[in-house]
């Protein structure tokens, strides 16, 4: 296992990880407990939650999706434009490829 990324809070590692699962990469999110007892222990990369890819041959594939989330023009999570379902009817965010309402995958 390799560590990827050191989150500034469990939500965030966790959002990582499904991220990463999303494509296939699978990843554990460790270190989320001692979240509780932060100000009670040192802020270090050793306390944070992180996240860890399981398979090294995942890694680099795995480092280029982080970088498209973190470091491109527009963040991954936030391209594209809001989208209705044409099951539902609901308003969908962009960053959703299933209608969060009935579970229709988006057009493409």
């Amino acid at each position: 296992m390799k560590r990827i990324y050191n989150a500034t809070n469990p939500s965030d590692a966790h959002l990582l990880k499904g991220i990463l699962e999303g494509e296939n990469i699978n990843a554990v999110v460790q270190g989320e407990y001692l979240w509780n007892l932060r100000g009670q222990l040192p802020i270090t990369p050793e306390t944070c939650p992180s996240v860890w890819v399981v398979e090294e041959s995942d890694y680099e594939r795995a480092l280029e999706l982080l970088s498209a989330l973190h470091f491109g023009e527009e963040p991954l999570l936030q391209q594209g434009a809001e989208w209705r379902c044409g099951q539902c009817g609901e308003m969908n965010e962009p960053q959703f490829t299933e209608c969060w309402q009935c579970g229709k995958p988006r057009p493409a």
